[in-house]
């Protein structure tokens, strides 16, 4: 196929352009107005780091930026710009606030960097976007080796490298690769067996088939679509990379042991249980999942007050609705399903209450402001006979730190006032509620 063939270029100017380590200033690639577009021409895929020398978050990311550059080393090329030395350059790609990650291809500007800035999270994000967005297979060797894989497949059999349908699968690859993998080939004997997607084999279960193919008219819209709504299954396996794209929509979600590398026995054993009741109510609109306890740990202790359970193999249960609602199984979970069956029946009969992480409403509360927590929120900020101002805070937030005493004489100054409410909110220890969005809390 035309454009995965690597670029040859002189080894002198290689050297030029890229030998950072001489200097001791690592992996990332430092470049300027003067190199810029040579330099990214000859990377397949490359992450630029727009960023001043002043900025407090651009030196907070900078040491897992240049960890993430070390481990990309062959794969992806990371980079940094100094916008307030090269200007021409960060004015070109829009470049108005710091620190600004963009991905380019080919030395083409592809798309703004939206994936996590931790260095694991820069690294599993940028493995996605290297390569090409669809991997050709030619033999039953790569596409065993494509399908084998934790995540699902997509697979596209064509009839030929000139296929309509296969420029329309190509278009539509390049536009989702952030989410999905995609590989096409034009051997129809070798795609006889699998057609369109293929769920992960670990995940193959007697309650739905594992390959699904696609039916009737092809096209990006079409096949965005049979992604939509094939791609997971009834019950896939919820990981810290597929949470978002799975919880945007009302989700169930079943936590234990869950180890597929060294017991997929005992990690089907409770899924098949959990995939029982969603072969009964997936048609309802909820989405089914399990998931490693020990990879949301915090989340469950933060977010549903759930605290670890030392020797426990049984499931914790929740529900997670696109709206924010939360909801938690408290009956044990039993292994004939039962207990499960309850809760779905009481969550869709609308008598399971919602859980809400609150602090203590407070013992005393006479100050010049009013500490609200999420018990306490609708009777003091949407009190309809008061006018209420109210601070979503972070105890660690530097910025509200530095606010909190010209809040106080607000509050005070206003006191007197028996329709004017000054109150804050810790918006880390309660639930925010709907209608809120909250933002702008950044760790010191």
């Amino acid at each position: 196929m035309a454009g995965f063939v690597p670029r040859a270029f002189p080894c002198l100017l290689l050297l030029s352009v890229f030998d950072t380590s001489a200097d001791g200033r690592g992996d990332v690639v430092e470049l300027r107005d003067a190199d810029f577009e040579y330099a990214a021409a000859e990377q397949e895929t490359m992450l630029v780091k727009f960023y001043a020398p002043w900025c407090g978050h651009c030196k907070k990311l900078a040491p897992d930026f240049e960890t993430a550059a070390k481990r990309l080393k062959g794969i992806v090329t990371l980079a940094k710009v100094d916008c307030t030395a090269n200007t021409e350059i960060c004015g070109r790609y829009g470049v108005s606030g710091y620190p600004t990650l963009k991905i380019f291809k080919n030395g083409e500007e592809s798309s703004a960097y939206d994936g996590p800035r931790s260095a694991d999270g820069i690294v599993d994000h940028m493995k996605k976007h290297a390569g090409p967005d669809s991997v050709p297979l030619t033999t039953e060797k790569d596409l065993q080796a494509f399908i084998n894989h934790s995540d699902a497949s997509v697979v596209g059999v064509f009839e030929s490298s000139d296929s309509p349908q296969l420029v329309e699968f190509l278009k539509g690859a390049s536009l989702m690769r952030d989410s999905f993998r995609f590989a096409h080939t034009t051997d129809l004997q070798l795609g006889h067996k699998y057609d369109l997607k293929s769920e992960p084999p670990r995940l193959a279960s007697k309650f739905e088939e594992s390959v699904v193919s696609h039916q009737g008219p092809f096209s990006i819209t079409a096949l965005r679509r049979f992604i939509r709504d094939h791609i997971y299954g009834i019950c896939p396996h919820l990981t810290r990379e597929n949470k978002q794209q799975l919880r945007k929509r009302d989700l169930l979600t079943a936590y234990y042991d869950l180890d597929y590398l060294h017991n997929p026995k005992g990690s089907n054993y409770w899924r098949n249980r959990v995939m029982k009741g969603a072969s009964q109510y997936s048609s309802r609109g909820l989405l089914f999942s399990v998931a490693n306890r020990k990879d949301f740990a915090e989340e469950l202790e933060g977010e549903y007050g759930l605290g670890s359970v030392e020797g426990s193999e049984l499931p914790f249960v929740t529900i997670r609705t696109r709206a924010g609602h939360k909801y938690t199984m408290r009956e044990e979970f039993t292994r004939d399903g039962k207990s499960l069956e309850r809760f779905l029946e009481d969550y869709f009969a609308e008598r399971l209450k919602r859980y809400i992480k609150s602090e203590p409403v407070p013992i005393k509360n006479n100050g010049p402001v009013k500490v609200v927590v999420a018990d306490t929120f609708e009777e003091i900020v949407n009190d309809p006979e008061k006018d209420v101002l109210i601070e979503f805070y972070a105890p660690w937030c530097g910025h509200c730190k530095k606010l909190e005493p010209k809040y106080t004489k607000l509050g005070e100054e206003l006191s007197s006032d028996p329709n004017i409410v000054i109150a804050k909110m810790d918006a880390t220890a309660n639930d925010v509620p709907q209608g809120y969005d909250v933002q702008g809390l950044y760790r010191q």
